[in-house]
Parts: structure tokens; C-alpha cells; sequence
């Protein structure tokens, strides 16, 4: 069987014909968690949008479980991947069963009447993300952290082979960063589901991901000065430490990357 449930090949990515970064070749296999790390404005948004085929890619084409992503049905779209945004969610008075439930929306049809197998999986969803003994609560009544793991099971509950999060830890504190970083770990190893998330919390990324996509600035040596363009490298944690491709994450930004911290440091005054 074929484990790769998402694939790129030869894409350019960008707007209005001109790419950020182009030649993009990447896979993603099933029980896979990959983390899209780059500096503010290199473009992880755009490529997330480009895998959940919200942006046509420039060239080339992407595929979901071997199937072109260009040919795929929105609705059909919606039962193969997830999207958690970066967005807070506006639930107003809805409670946490009622948000979770949206994510059978695809699933339910146009009247969106629950099954009972329909309500199981929403049981199953908030059972996995720690948020059950929260149903009957109100959304607008969570802390960042809990309202974050509520996103996530209303993904989890579209029972897509694929999740991609925008910057899903952007508004929570440090433990409900790592406690989240590891429930969507623990969601792709145990759930057999390939996740996307891109991030800034690069030594969290190193230790739970298994692989890893880096934005960079690359030089192609051409023209007198050199033109720079943006380039995506990937590699497992350890391929991206021992071949120092961490430190041209943030060039010219007086940070170093320590490898036996997992971390960036500032550079010495």
C-alpha cells in the first residue's frame, strides 16, 4: 500500500505569475507530522493554502491519496483534508460539542442532520484531544489553549486523511504550545493521518516532528551580485541539524541556531 497521502512535484508558488520559491518537490506519508518553519513573510501561509488547493499552484501540480488536487470536488476536497486556521474562532454562544460537530458538515449532507455514528465520532474527536469532560461548555467560556484543542477535534472530526494547521500555537502560552505540538504528534503517529503545520517554535519542531520544511533565502550565484530567491529544504531533524541548514532560516538577523539547545540564541554583544 502507498503511504504517501500528499505529494508536490516541480510546483512554483506565488502570485500574479511570479513565484516566492519554485521547484518544490515534497511528500508526506501517513502517521507523519511535518513542520513548515520560515521567518515572518516568507510565505508559509501561501504554501499551506496551495496544499489545501485554496491557491492554484504557479506550475506544476499536487496531489491528495494519488488523486490531482486540481480535479478533486470542494466538497470532496473538505472529506480528505482539514484545515485549522490562524484565525480565533467566532463560535458565539455555540458550546464545544455543537463547534466539533461542524467538522461532520461534509459527511452529514445538505440538512446536516447528525447519525448517531455522526455524534460517536464527535464523542471519539473530543476524547482524543482531552476536551470531553468540556462538551456542554461554551466556546467563548476557553482559555486560548483549550479553544485551540477544540479547533483541532472539529479537524479531527472531518475524518480527513489529511490536517494542515496555519500557526496553530500563534496565540497560546508556552505549555499549551508543547501540549498541543504533542497532541498533534500523537494524532498523526496514532491516527495514521499525515499533519502540515507550519510554526515558529523551532525547538518543539525538532523534537516532535519527523520532518521538517524550511523557507530560506538562496543565492543562485547569478549576475554580478548574486540573485537572491527563496528555496524550501527538506529533511528530518537530524538531516537539517547535521547539515547546518538551520542557520539560513533567519540570515542577517544577528541570531544564531544551537545545536545542542535546539534552538536560535542572539549572538554574543
Amino acid at each position: 500500500m502507498n503511504d504517501t497521502l500528499l505529494k508536490l512535484d516541480n510546483v512554483a508558488v506565488g502570485y500574479g505569475g511570479i513565484p516566492l520559491y519554485e521547484d518544490v518537490n515534497l511528500r508526506v506519508s501517513r502517521g507523519e507530522m511535518v513542520t513548515l518553519l520560515g521567518a515572518n513573510g516568507a510565505g508559509k501561509s501561501t504554501l499551506l493554502r496551495c496544499v489545501t488547493g485554496r491557491l492554484a499552484p504557479l506550475r506544476g501540480h499536487v496531489e491528495i491519496t494519488g488523486r490531482s488536487l486540481s480535479g478533486i470536488p470542494k466538497g470532496e476536497l473538505a472529506r480528505l483534508v482539514s484545515i485549522v486556521s490562524t484565525d480565533r474562532a467566532l463560535a458565539g454562544a455555540l458550546t464545544v460539542e455543537e463547534l466539533v460537530a461542524l467538522g461532520r458538515q461534509p459527511h452529514t449532507g445538505f440538512f446536516g442532520r447528525l447519525s448517531r455514528r455522526d455524534r460517536e465520532v464527535v464523542s471519539c474527536s473530543l476524547e482524543a484531544v482531552g476536551m470531553a469532560a468540556f462538551s456542554s461548555r461554551q466556546v467563548a467560556s476557553l482559555s486560548d489553549g483549550e479553544r485551540q484543542k477544540v479547533m483541532i477535534a472539529r479537524a479531527l472530526a472531518q475524518e480527513t486523511p489529511v490536517m494542515v494547521l496555519d500557526e496553530p500555537t500563534a496565540f497560546l502560552d508556552v505549555a499549551s504550545r508543547l501540549e498541543t505540538l504533542q497532541l498533534l504528534s500523537r494524532l498523526a503517529r496514532n491516527e495514521g493521518k499525515a499533519v502540515i503545520l507550519s510554526s515558529h517554535d523551532v525547538s518543539s519542531a525538532l523534537r516532535l516532528s519527523q520532518r521538517l520544511w524550511l523557507i530560506v533565502e538562496k543565492s543562485d550565484g547569478e549576475g554580478s551580485h548574486g540573485s537572491c530567491r527563496r528555496g524550501l529544504i527538506d529533511g528530518s531533524p537530524r538531516e537539517l541539524i547535521e547539515s547546518n541548514a538551520l542557520s539560513s532560516l533567519f540570515p542577517g538577523r544577528h541570531v544564531t541556531f544551537d545545536s545542542s539547545l535546539l534552538d536560535f540564541l542572539p549572538d554574543a554583544l
